[in-house]
């Protein structure tokens, strides 16, 4: 056990009112299990997310002894007694949670003083949902370290690109025609960097137009390109909640990050389109009291591009929104870049999960 300064969760306990219940009440918005506990481990409040792990009503937890809802109730004893003698502020650990009914949960364990003597806060973060909060954590961090070296090395190309063309169509003037091949070779190879910088830079460039956004508009708009390009061998299916309201955002924007990411599934779907068997579904819902990108909100939108391709490759898979990376042969490596990059300027992130016969690409955007 290690101990931890963590204040945020003691902070918002001690500015609520003291005077009963309702100065807990404040840990049901939170997505962590949380109990508040006299330090000889008597309930004395639980959360509705600690109240749904275990599977009880609140008023059998509260009460209750919370050593006995862990495999190894002594180790929690021990840290409520440290915490109710001054020995630490905070104190983590990794234990396992019974539940009823379920197979023991793995959770992580914060145990941390409060503002009132004799009583602590347990907090339990359950270790799959921690590993998710870290993922979601290193995407975004990854993408601004993206955006950065994208603009830095763009225009670091960009500026002796231009001296480069310039000069061999001086030189293509100057020197007899059985050598311009040469120099076209050099003007042409010039543009195609020039293009994959202006490519590279458009996210940043381009305006955010801001409008009201229908998620079915833009996944019809994708789904006619992408069986306009592969109009045999592939369904494209449709599983949508037309619940969904329309939310700011910029539409073309969003069809872009869509379509790239529905446009490399279908390229990596190439066997089975031949086979006749491909397919990529779009699948929308609404997600209710979800954390993501270190905030938590009351709805966001799910979209699901889901393809039954080979996968990802798993030499890429932790890599796959880095800049030109690709897992196909000639491909640029942009486009999961691109489109993370415009699903995050609408505060969203792109997560995704990928085995052999199913790749789900999941596009989160918080709601109004």
């Amino acid at each position: 056990m290690d101990g931890l300064n963590k204040p945020s969760i003691r902070t918002a306990l001690s500015s609520v009112p003291v005077s009963g219940i309702p100065r807990f009440q404040a840990f049901d918005l939170l997505a962590t299990l949380v109990a508040v506990v006299r330090t000889n481990g008597t309930v004395v409040f639980a959360n509705a997310a600690l109240e749904d792990a275990l599977g009880t009503s609140r008023r059998t937890i509260e009460g209750s002894q919370l050593p006995d809802c862990f495999t190894e109730p002594l180790i929690l004893q021990n840290a409520l007694e440290g915490a109710g003698s001054n020995e630490f502020a905070a104190l983590r650990y990794d234990a396992w949670l019974r539940r009823l009914n379920h197979e023991p949960l793995p959770v992580h364990v914060v145990v941390a003083q409060t503002d009132t003597p004799g009583e602590a806060i347990v907090e339990l973060l359950p270790l799959e949902q921690q590993a998710k909060q870290e993922r979601e954590e290193r995407l975004i961090d990854q993408a601004q370290a993206n955006k950065e070296l994208i603009r830095n090395l763009a225009h670091e190309i960009k500026n002796p690109l231009g001296g480069i063309r310039g000069a061999a169509q001086l030189l293509q003037m100057e020197i007899g025609k059985d050598l311009t091949e040469y120099t076209q070779v050099i003007i042409h190879e010039a543009d195609r960097l020039q293009t994959l910088v202006d490519r590279l830079l458009a996210p940043h460039r381009r305006p955010h137009l801001v409008g009201d956004v229908n998620i079915h508009e833009v996944c019809e708009r994708v789904r006619s390109l992408i069986l306009a390009e592969f109009p045999k061998g592939l369904k494209v299916t449709r599983d949508y909640d037309i619940s969904i309201p329309d939310f700011r955002g910029d539409r073309e924007q969003l069809i872009q990050a869509v379509l790239n990411i529905a446009h490399n599934a279908a390229q990596a779907l190439a066997e089975r389109i031949a086979a006749g068997n491909a397919q990529i579904t779009f699948r929308t819902r609404i997600a209710r009291q979800v954390t993501f990108g270190k905030q938590r909100y009351r709805l966001a939108l799910e979209l699901h591009v889901i393809d039954n391709g080979p996968g990802v490759p798993d030499s890429i898979k932790d890599r796959i929104f880095y800049p030109l990376v690709s897992g196909r042969e000639g491909g640029s490596g942009l486009g999961l870049t691109l489109a993370q990059t415009f699903v995050q300027q609408h505060h969203g992130l792109i997560e995704c999960d990928s085995v052999p016969g199913r790749t789900d690409f999941k596009l989160l955007i918080p709601l109004p």
